[in-house]
């Protein structure tokens, strides 16, 4: 009977010990480009409202009405983000808006911008246009004409001759001049460009002008 209970016992399957549980790893899931556009730029983030609108403005071109809406900021947020998708007639309209709101002061960095975008288009009479209605005012250059660079090299890239000896004439009739290193590096740029684009003698003026030595 002892020997029967105990070959039961053996018998029967023991339970075998839990292993210890571990914390799964975490896993991360990686997204490709669904484009070609450029990553959103650093310490820039859109509001809802400015995503909103962008969204509209991609349905419907013509609803205006989307802009009016829109502060100050939300409204350089959208102009900003359609040209980062390439989408430069929308810009060109938001743009339009922006002149016109009561804050705007014109800003180098902005035409820039739109200039880089439109020669991507091949859109030269649009460039034109654009630099002509900056032109037929005086402008103020920020303090270390960093707008102005861009906007000199921007034109010069798009190979626009003519605007770009405009803003030539637009920074003498302004009153502008060389003061320190960064007003001489502009003075290189605009001369250095007019000469590749063949335009010798504007160059030789503009070193006369400004005081630089020419190249």
């Amino acid at each position: 009977m002892a020997s029967s209970s105990l070959r039961s016992i053996l018998s029967f399957p023991l339970p075998l010990p839990h292993p210890h549980k571990s914390n799964p790893k975490p896993f991360t899931i990686r997204c490709g480009p669904r484009d070609k556009r450029g990553p959103l730029m650093k310490g820039r983030i859109l509001s809802t409202e400015a995503i909103h609108a962008v969204q509209s403005l991609k349905r419907s071109p013509q609803n205006d009405a989307v802009l009016s809406r829109l502060l100050k900021f939300d409204l350089l947020a959208v102009f900003t983000e359609l040209l980062r998708q390439d989408r430069t007639e929308l810009a060109v309209k938001v743009f339009a808006v922006i002149k016109s709101e009561p804050w705007y002061t014109p800003d180098l960095s902005i035409h820039a911008a739109l200039v880089s975008a439109l020669a991507r288009k091949h859109k030269s009479v649009e460039i034109t246009g654009l630099i002509d209605g900056l032109c037929e005012n005086d402008f103020a250059a920020d303090d270390n004409n960093k707008g102005l660079v861009m906007l000199i090299k921007a034109v010069i890239n798009a190979g626009e001759v003519e605007s770009t000896v405009r803003i030539y004439r637009m920074m003498r009739r302004s009153g502008w001049e060389p003061r320190c290193a960064e007003d001489d590096y502009v003075v290189g740029v605009l001369s250095s460009g007019l000469r590749r684009l063949g335009e010798e003698s504007v160059a030789n003026e503009i070193c006369s002008e400004f005081g630089r030595a020419s190249v």
